[in-house]
């Protein structure tokens, strides 16, 4: 977990200090330094000179940095500056250069996001869950529960558009961010279900999952553990159970319902085997489980594969839309339907995304939502960012004069220890969380 959150965030980091970089000596700017994370108080874990810039690895995994000469950046170097202007630093160029040198990092998180979503497209396709096709609609989770969605219900339209699709239709951002109104047929009625706009309080706390999921009839048993509970009352592989302390079992929700109702009692199981019915008794344990897997019926699966340049436009929507939710979380935020400790994550969040194991697909995947997240947090007005200093920037090109220096090195002061404050707030958050 630790490995993958480190070389998803380098990559990243490096390919966007790398826009920075590029943009300077296009320009004819110097770089001083070239930093995968910071090497604060000057300690080093890396370090080389090539062509008059030093590369290396700082201490202090927070980020990365290049410093550019002439220009006030979160070294706070300022003794450069009350030097006369050389004609090689950025105070020396044109306003419309620096800020393109300003943007060349969110410029090439905005392409690798880019990038890593049409080759995902290209490669893997597109799949997901027919919903028109699910025969039984819908089990609940907690959060689904609580909005009033009942097992069985079919949901057949979003904001009055049909529900083609279970994951990008009922499962999309428009729903769990609280902006949609529900169409289910509930026993043959038609009902109008509210998604509130608070809901992404849960589903930060729950995931996504406890939203809802295709309903499924229950099927045989498929492997029996062995020295478990399931091995002690002689259950047996391709047994299908039909009773549960005397209820009928119908769909795999059921069961599990009749598991966490019964935890650490007695249990009656009433199988099918072989045409025949076969009670069979034992303890469920204080997980709600026996010791055994099911084989799961087949969900009405739709894939789609698609040519190089089919999979660009694909891949660019997918990616802009992580700037588009991104703008939507922040704006529920703001108005104080969605909580910062619930929506916010830091490292330990984002760890927790790539999971214990290495699935490739999913790490490229989330590089590309971080990439594009990135650009956006990036481009935030916020002083010691990109976006701060784009707008100063502006500012200058606006007035006709650039802001003094004794401004700038103010407002960065004040931007590190809104970011500082920042990240201190999502590590501590991630922390309570875990």
């Amino acid at each position: 977990m630790i490995g993958q959150v480190v070389l998803g965030l380098s990559i990243l980091i490096i390919l966007h200090e790398l826009g920075h970089f590029l943009a300077a000596r296009a320009f004819g700017i110097k770089v001083e330094k070239f930093y995968l994370f910071f090497d604060a108080w000057g300690v080093k874990l890396f370090k080389f000179n090539y062509r008059g810039c030093e590369y290396g690895i700082g201490w202090l995994p927070l980020g990365g940095y290049v410093k550019i000469a002439g220009m006030i950046d979160e070294s706070m170097d300022t003794e450069q500056l009350k030097e006369e202007p050389k004609p090689w630093e950025f105070r020396s160029k044109p306003a419309w250069q620096r800020l393109i040198v300003m943007l060349g990092g969110i410029i090439v998180n905005v392409l690798v996001g880019i990038v890593v979503f049409w080759m995902l497209t290209f490669k893997y396709g597109e799949s997901d869950i027919d919903n028109s096709k699910l025969k039984y609609g819908v089990v609940p989770g907690i959060i689904g529960k609580n909005i009033g969605i009942e097992a069985g219900d079919k949901i057949l339209a979003v904001n009055g558009k049909p529900a083609v699709h279970f994951l990008r239709d009922v499962l999309s951002t428009d729903v769990l961010m609280g902006d949609a109104v529900l169409t289910v047929e509930r026993q043959g009625q038609q009902k109008q279900i509210t998604v509130p706009p608070t809901i992404l309080n849960e589903v930060a706390e729950h995931k996504r999952n406890e939203f809802v999921q295709p309903r499924t009839k229950i099927d045989s048993v498929a492997d029996v553990v062995k020295d478990s509970e399931a091995e002690r009352m002689q259950l047996k592989a391709g047994d299908r159970i039909l009773r549960v302390n005397g209820q009928p079992i119908v769909f795999f929700d059921e069961f599990k319902d009749a598991m966490e109702r019964g935890k650490n009692k007695s249990v009656n199981l009433v199988v099918l085997r072989q045409g025949q019915e076969t009670t069979l008794t034992g303890t469920i344990d204080s997980t709600a489980t026996l010791g055994f897997t099911m084989a799961q019926e087949e969900l009405p699966v739709t894939a789609n594969e698609f040519g190089l340049m089919e999979s660009l436009p694909i891949g660019a929507k997918k990616a802009f839309s992580v700037v588009t939710d991104n703008i939507k979380g922040f704006s529920k935020i703001f108005k104080g339907e969605v909580r910062a400790d619930k929506a916010l994550s830091g490292p330990v969040g984002i760890a927790k995304m790539f999971g214990e194991k290495v699935d490739w697909f999913k790490f490229w995947n989330l590089v590309g939502m971080l990439s594009m997240a990135l650009a956006f947090m990036n481009l935030l007005p916020i002083p010691a960012l990109d976006g701060g200093h784009v707008i100063f920037l502006l500012v200058e090109m606006i007035q006709g004069k650039p802001l003094s220096d004794n401004f700038l090195e103010k407002a960065q002061m004040v931007g590190f220890f809104i970011l500082i404050a920042l990240m201190l707030f999502t590590l501590g958050n991630d922390i309570i969380k875990w």
